[in-house]
């Protein structure tokens, strides 16, 4: 099972943490990321209000007619090419199955020369970007309090974040929709989100009531993380798993299908939290267990795969 951390004592809005309280977190946290690769943090000081706002304007944006949203195509955007609108089935998180059967919109550019969309999603770009600043927030605290549980300078994963929100750091708030499924059209093997590992530092995940997300064990076998309201559930990513010398497990995961007649749609959000494109990642107990990797260098690697070679 994934396990339920309170991080009352580090939430948003308190500026000191007490010693007694980051022990505890650094030793629950190191726990489940060792263990399982995922933890739910409940307390983090943001809300489920905060959640349901970013949800309901990106629905709104997905509900759009696909010629409203084709302005805004992920690749459209000079100064940052992974911003942007993702159509259905246009992504393989497993690159060995058919498309996913689901929709994103990427917010991975803050910059004032991005065009948002506006016309029948009034507020899209503010909620978007709001909620992004809370997550780069809570993320920072969390890579820190991870730093500290490996016995290192606190310092050492923050200062590979310093320029999130900036074109010259990867780092993306993904909002997903999942439509409903109709049997007679689903491809053998097809999934909403295919089996694969996240590729940064850590990720934060909302998602809505229905479920459907699954992590691989160690054990080898696929769990369930429902969806527990009031929580943000964390991920340990491939660049983290890489640098902590596989001590914290970048675990598998993926979404299923649900059950056949079930017209129920998804909805979940993901802050992906990547190292600045210029960060050097090396083995951080100064092991050569993986050669140094540019962090941009390796996304790159990774999005050729989810989209097909260019």
């Amino acid at each position: 099972f994934i396990p339920v951390v309170d991080f009352d004592g580090y939430k948003l809005g308190i500026g000191d943490v007490t010693d007694q309280n980051l022990q505890e977190l650094c030793k629950e946290l190191r726990k489940a990321f060792t263990e399982v690769g995922f933890v739910y943090l409940k307390n983090t000081g943001i809300d489920q209000r905060e959640v349901d706002r970013v949800m309901d304007i990106s629905k709104k944006f997905f509900l759009l007619s696909e010629d409203e949203k084709k302005p805004f195509s992920r690749d459209s955007f000079v100064n940052n090419l992974n911003h942007g609108w993702v159509s259905l089935e246009r992504e393989s998180l497993n690159p060995r199955k058919p498309g996913d059967l689901k929709e994103a919109f990427n917010t991975a550019s803050l910059s004032p020369d991005i065009k948002w969309p506006s016309d029948g999603v009034n507020g899209f770009r503010d909620i978007q970007v709001g909620f992004f600043q809370r997550c780069k927030e809570l993320s920072l605290r969390v890579i820190k309090v991870l730093a500290l549980s490996l016995g290192l300078d606190p310092d050492v994963f923050l200062k590979a974040h310093r320029l999130i929100g900036s074109d010259r750091n990867g780092t993306t708030l993904r909002s997903l929709y999942y439509p409903p499924v109709k049997a007679e059209s689903v491809k053998e093997g097809q999934l909403r989100c295919g089996e694969h590992s996240d590729y940064g530092s850590i990720t934060l995940v909302f998602q809505s009531h229905e479920g459907g997300l699954q992590v691989l064990n160690r054990k080898g076998e696929f769990i369930s993380a429902p969806s527990i309201p009031g929580t943000v559930l964390i991920n340990i990513a491939d660049l983290m798993q890489r640098w902590t010398s596989d001590v914290f497990v970048s675990a598998v995961h993926r979404v299923l299908l649900p059950p056949v007649d079930d017209l129920n749609k998804r909805q979940s959000m993901a802050f992906f939290v990547q190292p600045d494109d210029d960060a050097m990642i090396t083995c951080c107990d100064g092991s050569n267990k993986y050669p140094p990797v540019k962090s941009l260098d390796y996304l790159l690697s990774r999005f050729s795969e989810s989209y097909g070679k260019k």
